[in-house]
């Protein structure tokens, strides 16, 4: 019932997004910080995966990104975002999805990642895999970040820290080797897990960007830790998502031990 449950919810909030969809009257609104925009579609989506869980559970714990803690005595959480992306969807351009999900006793259990616009449901359980509208998936074999594919993602703060943002994308560029920018973790964590790009990382990340897409990476076969390569936790800012093949070199890559010339 937990996956079923699951499944239903991710549905309910994919559905609302493809309505308000290119609204040329959609309301959006800015949070703290710059660029943080929120629109009526998420608070709309939030609202209707909310009713999906409390149906059927109504004292789980719920972690979202606009409703914050939903506390509740449970050793469940859910981890919501109603759409990842938001400046991609407030902008017409069709990579954002919904992304739920769920822990049981601090672990991650299950995930979903469903983007509509291209009709793509992505689908986690700890120990049983990761698929790709019902059809397993899995990372890829690539074994040097020379000629691997990446993705990453740029905050919209400190890009000019020391070993930063800025610093580590020009480092890939200046060796020729494609960093892409789609502006939704989530998707780029999927797009890891199914093969198409080699590596994920960025520096700055909350829970729900996070929580359902690096179960996918892991259970199609990836590896994902922080900078330092400890274990992943997605309550602290840094990841780096691969295949596993190139993880120890990416982390060189990121830490910068690896000369640029």
């Amino acid at each position: 019932m937990l996956q079923e449950t699951l499944i239903k919810a991710t549905r309910a909030g994919a559905a609302v997004l493809q309505q308000f969809f290119n609204n040329k009257d959609l309301a959006i609104s800015n949070k703290e910080g710059v660029n943080n925009l929120v629109t009526e579609a998420d608070h709309a989506s939030e609202k209707v995966i909310f009713e999906v869980i409390r149906e059927a559970f109504p004292d789980h714990y719920i972690l979202s990104e606009e409703s914050g803690e939903i506390i509740q005595d449970s050793t469940y959480k859910w981890i919501i975002d109603p759409i990842d992306g938001t400046v991609n969807f407030a902008n017409g351009i069709p990579i954002c999805c919904v992304s739920i999900g769920i822990e049981k006793d601090g672990k991650m259990i299950h995930g979903a990642v469903y983007n509509p616009f291209i009709g793509e449901f992505f689908l986690a359980e700890k120990g049983k895999g990761a698929t790709l509208n019902g059809d397993p998936i899995w990372v890829s074999e690539k074994s040097d970040v020379a000629s691997s594919c990446l993705v990453t993602g740029f905050p919209y703060t400190y890009l000019d820290m020391p070993n930063g943002p800025l610093e580590c994308f020009e480092r890939f560029i200046r060796k020729g080797i494609p960093v892409r920018r789609l502006g939704s973790a989530a998707i780029d964590l999927c797009w890891v897990a199914a093969g198409r790009f080699d590596g994920f990382y960025e520096h700055k990340l909350q829970a729900w960007d996070s929580a359902a897409g690096f179960l996918m990476v892991e259970e199609a076969g990836g590896k994902v830790t922080d900078f330092k390569g400890n274990y992943y936790s997605p309550y602290q800012p840094h990841l780096l998502a691969t295949n596993g093949k190139i993880h120890d070199e990416m982390l060189q890559w990121l830490s910068g031990e690896l000369p640029v010339k």
